[in-house]
């Protein structure tokens, strides 16, 4: 037996931990005391990491479909030689838009992402659709308006924050702040701190909170508008913050003037003294921060819900200061910032969709691929990703995948969407290779963890850059060899930081531009394999990409650097940090950051925060006149609740399961008195898309008309039946945000029937 340090791979907090090992398998699974941010913390989904690592769904062997549909075992070059060659022969015959990437680094799985984008480049092709593109860019689109950048990305400072606003978001289960449960506890008891949850259900945070706002399914942006209408007219709102830092505030202040408070608030369905107390305790606390999630992402007037959130920390001031909402720095770049007002971005061929933060929707694949003609997409590489069961309209993604003439997946599992692919490629897990995951989203004090391989691949499987490097050399996109590159990494002296290297890469791309694309690439093949780490040289060489990262971040970050503890010449402060990345396994600090410091992270020129969006306030003022919506399905069903038992499409064995084995539908008893569905009656859920088998459970925590089903069951265990329910044969593409196509999966219209 041996003892390791990693992290976990479940949500975006990654926490680190302390793993035994004995026999090849996961012993004992403990919270790492070392980590630099989550020190120790640890919750349930994280101690049974096993399900995911060992479950009989794992792939092994390269697998080539055949005309009958089953799948035969081919070599790593019959697979790759044949897709290569297919690939170019659609690319050269119909465009660069012939091709999509879905997914791809996905869940902590970042490394991998990087050397996944080449491909698109190979194939001359910027369509990438994957799950944050449905979840978080109307997110980014604000920030790109506010900000100056769709790369800016807010964080909240909930830990010293006297005044939290959780909205739409359960931390409790879904935790996306540091050490969740830890955090809300200090909250709770602190009488001197208020914890204010707005939630359509009385969640497990909202059970531990001092007001729980439970407003109607779908009306968050009524609330929002009625609290800053409150604030203004109050006269609450901070006149020298918006002064000194915003542009704009007087357009949004016109709008808040004509707002009918006390009809918004009966159109939440929330007591108007009970607004009114919320509103004057955010506005008036000492400090404050707002955290928000898929509750309000989801719902209707999705990107409206993100412009008022935003609002509400903005004309308090509580930005830029210990207890407010921040702006932070990244290490790996994960975002783009494709404004569309800024360029010529490549827009999708049938829905005419521009690009944010540089993904497109996975609501319009269907559609991009089913479109008649030659304009269409024909291929598509999918990885670490099962759009089948994770994105909206399984049936028409079925429809879809079935039309085209080149699915590949590259996936640690026989995934349901494997199932329909030409070939399948298997990743080694997350566990069998260098990984690490670009969400450090701290402020001020930043941090990077990269993560050590704990076991061998299974089988021939292999990890995603060696994939993508190889298929990219059949492909002729780059080289199978740079010797003189290759010769400088090897015997550059130590001290020089890796200097040599990295000028005599910069000569050779700025004399190939064409190589510039594949540079991650570049990096694996040639300074790769003089890494060493935990004293195998070349085993590291997928984080070879981390040198220039870190090199850069040094450049923009010294000050912040230095106070975190590295010390030396400026120019060799990444590659100080870089080997720090490499060698401590509980992951390092990266950067301290003053709170002031928060304007120099604008990319407004002037670095000021533009508050009028007319895009937003055309919506807005449209609320006051949209019709209550009608429907002749009677409930609304909140889909992808989170629980204690599920997690991602990374569990497949529903054996990790110790509760809720069937995914069970939460309903009013009321509700469920009325259709005489007894708790554990087998039911019928249909919308006007399809229909599902769903497990009734009574939980008075749930409005009336209102139903929830955890997201993360759906799926077929060593060729089962699908296990829980199948959330998006519910869901339809096109019920969405106008804007980004994010869809409502939080206000889905469906009938609850009793079985039979």
């Amino acid at each position: 037996m041996r003892t390791e340090k990693t992290a976990c791979i479940l949500c975006s907090r990654n926490c680190g931990l302390t793993v035994e090992i004995e026999d090849g398998k996961f012993g004992r699974i403990r919270g790492d005391d070392d980590h630099p941010v989550s020190k120790g913390y640890i919750c349930q989904k994280a101690a049974r990491l096993t399900h995911y690592q060992q479950h009989d769904d794992r792939l092994q062997f390269p697998l080539q479909r055949q005309p009958d549909g089953s799948f035969q075992r081919v070599s790593w070059d019959v697979a790759l030689d044949d897709i290569a060659a297919r690939l170019l022969a659609i690319r050269d015959q119909h465009g660069g838009h012939a091709f999509a990437s879905v997914g791809g680094g996905g869940q902590g799985n970042h490394l991998a992402g990087a050397y996944s984008g080449q491909l698109r480049a190979a194939m001359k092709s910027r369509y990438i659709y994957s799950a944050l593109a449905q979840e978080k860019t109307g997110d980014f689109w604000l920030n790109g308006r506010f900000f100056g950048s769709q790369t800016c990305h807010t964080t909240e400072d909930v830990e010293h924050a006297d005044y939290v606003l959780f909205i739409g978001t359960n931390p409790f289960q879904a935790h996306g702040i540091p050490n969740a449960r830890d955090t809300l506890r200090e909250l709770r008891k602190d009488p001197a701190r208020t914890m204010v949850v707005i939630d359509p259900r009385r969640s497990e945070t909202a059970k531990v909170a001092d007001i729980h706002l439970q407003l109607r399914p779908g009306t968050d942006a009524f609330l929002m508008s009625a609290m800053l209408a409150i604030i203004v007219r109050e006269d609450l709102h901070d006149r020298d913050f918006l002064a000194q830092h915003c542009d704009g505030f007087e357009a949004v202040e016109q709008m808040l003037v004509t707002i009918p408070v006390a009809e918004y608030a009966q159109r939440c369905d929330v007591p108007l003294a009970d607004i009114e107390r919320v509103a004057r305790g955010f506005a008036t606390a000492e400090s404050a921060c707002v955290r928000i999630d898929l509750g309000l992402q989801h719902t209707l007037h999705t990107t409206l819900n993100g412009y008022l959130e935003k609002l509400l920390y903005l004309i308090t001031g509580n930005f830029g200061k210990r207890g407010g909402n921040n702006l932070h720095t990244f290490l790996m770049p994960i975002l783009g910032d494709t404004d569309e007002r800024k360029g010529k971005f490549t827009r999708t061929r049938h829905h005419k969709m521009f690009p944010i933060s540089g993904l497109f929707p996975p609501n319009i694949l269907p559609d991009e691929i089913l479109q008649p003609g030659e304009d269409r997409i024909r291929a598509v590489f999918v990885d670490s990703a099962n759009p089948i069961v994770s994105y909206p309209d399984t049936a028409a993604y079925e429809r879809a995948f079935a039309q085209l003439e080149l699915l590949v997946v590259v996936d640690v599992a026989m995934t349901e969407t494997a199932r329909l692919a030409h070939y399948v490629l298997p990743a080694a897990s997350q566990f069998e290779k260098w990984e690490a995951t670009g969400f450090n989203l701290e402020f001020p004090e930043n941090a990077f963890h990269l993560r050590h391989p704990l076991f061998a691949s299974l089988g021939e499987a292999l990890p995603e850059p060696e994939i993508y490097t190889r298929l990219l050399e059949k492909m002729g996109a780059n080289p199978r060899q740079f010797p003189v590159l290759s010769r400088i990494a090897r015997h550059e002296p130590a001290f020089s930081g890796h200097w040599g290297y990295m000028m005599a890469l910069a000569a050779a791309l700025s004399r190939k531009r064409g190589w510039m694309a594949f540079a991650p690439s570049i990096l694996y093949r040639t300074l790769g394999p003089t890494l060493v780490a935990d004293g195998v040289p070349g085993d590291a060489a997928a984080a070879a990409l981390l040198l220039p990262l870190a090199i850069q971040y040094a450049q923009k970050h010294e000050r912040a650097m230095r106070r975190a503890g590295y010390t030396g010449l400026a120019k060799l402060l990444g590659p100080v940090l870089f080997r720090a990345i490499l060698k401590q396994r509980e992951g390092v600090v990266l950067s301290r950051h003053e709170y002031s410091e928060v304007w120099s992270l604008l990319k407004h020129a002037d670095r000021r925060i533009r508050l009028e969006i007319p895009e937003m306030l055309a919506e807005w003022q449209a609320l006051a006149s949209e019709a209550t919506p009608g429907s002749e399905y009677p409930f609304v069903l909140m889909a992808g609740e989170r629980r204690s038992y599920n997690a991602n499409q990374i569990y497949r064995d529903p054996a990790w399961r110790k509760i809720d084995p069937h995914g069970a539908m939460r309903m009013h008893p009321e509700d469920a008195a009325e259709l005489s569905l007894a708790e554990g009656a087998a039911a019928v859920c249909e919308s006007d898309t399809g229909r599902i088998a769903v497990v009734i459970e009574h939980d008075d925590a749930v409005r009336r008309g209102t139903v929830t089903l955890p997201h993360g069951y759906g799926m077929r265990y060593r060729g089962s039946a699908p296990i829980g329910p199948e959330l998006n044969r519910l869901t339809r593409s096109d019920h969405c945000d106008p804007l980004t196509r994010t869809p409502y999966h939080k206000h889905v219209p469906v009938r609850v029937l009793a079985a039979g």
